[in-house]
């Protein structure tokens, strides 16, 4: 990143190691026009989850990926404009709710993980340790300094759009509790829910064309995660400016070229997260339709195995102590997530629910036994990607 240094202000994007402090693994493998329409009843019910069912074992594992990094502050990778003196300080005095797990979103997104998790097991080991951990962090104190920061001066586009995002999406788990908890958290979180919220609405207009990459500032992920809040939320605003960028970005789009996907360090597929997000505001039928234009090289049903899933393979990571490169394994579990998405968004008995699912479950098969968090580059996120796939967190309720 190039960097430019005035005099009154300095935009930083660095890593920070904390002397003398070692990092300590957790490793433990895992077993086993736009219309605001929902999708078809009938093919969300019946479709069986392609990772398998989510069980207290492997969500203590996850769990423990998240509360590992959640209040660990170094190392630490901030992306932080300075405006002076008084900004040079540590990331617990600049974002004081969120700033473990290696960066502002990833912690975000920690947080998400536990609230979903203690939501649907409220009785595992694992659930006191994690509501304590995030009442550690959703203070009233801590949320007004979370506003300060991004209100100040020169941070208008900070974390934007997926660290908004993923903050939308714990709001709308706590929302969606009835643990007396996470109640009290979700009232002591809404000021900065409502910031955020008000950034999106005020970004997106002036979005003039979609970001069509495969890391942060991909904007067709983001707008999913973005949707489902403003439908957990009853925003129908919200909703309708995200409907209104479906309709300019994406609408008329046609063959996507998913062949030259995807890149070396992609952890979001722009193609498939691009039809995740559409399957949302289209109706099955008009989804249906769109999709055969936008991605005509889904196999119908009547091949073979190899067949049905041969369009799209796993991609191979090949060192995950590298943080760039290890976003490969992340990028296997996010296609499982929106291939799953996408077959739920068509009519029941489409000819093209067996490959998606299928090649759901390739991706999902290569990547979760990696989530072990030996290496923190990926330990220390990919426990979210993990939990929001084999929690079906995207999937119409």
């Amino acid at each position: 990143m190039r960097c430019r240094i005035a005099s009154a202000r300095v935009r930083i994007c660095i890593t920070l190691l904390a002397a003398g402090r070692g990092l300590t693994a957790v490793a433990a493998p895992l077993a086993g026009a736009v219309t605001a329409l929902p999708p078809a009843p009938a093919a969300a019910d019946t479709l069986p989850p392609v990772a398998g069912s989510l069980d207290a074992g492997a969500a203590g594992r996850f769990a423990a990926l998240a509360l590992k990094c959640l209040h660990q502050e170094y190392p630490n990778h901030i992306s932080h404009t300075l405006n002076g003196d008084a900004d040079a300080r540590p990331p617990h005095e600049l974002t004081p709710a969120f700033y473990g797990c290696l960066d502002w979103h990833s912690d975000v997104h920690g947080h998400w993980l536990l609230v979903r998790l203690m939501r649907l097991f409220p009785d595992a080991p694992f659930a006191a340790e994690a509501r304590t951990a995030v009442a550690r962090s959703l203070t009233p104190q801590h949320i007004t300094g979370e506003i300060a920061y991004l209100r100040a001066t020169g941070r208008a586009s900070f974390e934007r759009p997926y660290g908004l995002a993923w903050l939308l999406q714990l709001a709308a788990e706590l929302r969606r509790s009835d643990d007396a908890d996470a109640r009290n958290w979700s009232a002591t979180l809404a000021p900065l829910e409502s910031e955020v919220a008000s950034r999106v609405k005020s970004y997106l207009p002036k979005l003039h064309y979609p970001i069509r990459i495969g890391e942060h500032d991909q904007s067709a992920f983001s707008l999913a995660l973005m949707w489902d809040w403003a439908s957990v939320s009853a925003d129908a605003q919200m909703r309708a400016v995200i409907g209104d960028a479906a309709e300019r970005f994406y609408r008329r789009d046609r063959n996507c070229p998913l062949a030259y996907e995807p890149s070396g360090e992609d952890f979001l597929s722009p193609c498939l997260a691009e039809a995740d997000f559409m399957r949302r505001v289209l109706a099955p039928p008009e989804f249906a339709r769109w999709l055969a234009s936008f991605l005509p090289q889904i196999p119908h049903s009547g091949g073979s195995s190899a067949q049905l899933t041969a369009w799209l393979t796993s991609a191979v990571v090949t060192d995950r102590a590298d943080p760039k490169l290890a976003h490969i394994d992340g990028l296997n579990l996010s296609r499982a997530w929106m291939l799953e998405g996408i077959a739920h968004g068509l009519p029941a008995h489409d000819p093209r629910i067996p490959a998606l699912l299928a090649t759901a479950a390739g991706h999902a098969a290569a990547a979760l036994p990696a989530v072990t968090g030996e290496h923190y580059e990926g330990g220390h996120w990919l426990g979210t990607f993990a939990v929001y796939l084999t929690s079906q967190a995207g999937l119409p309720r």
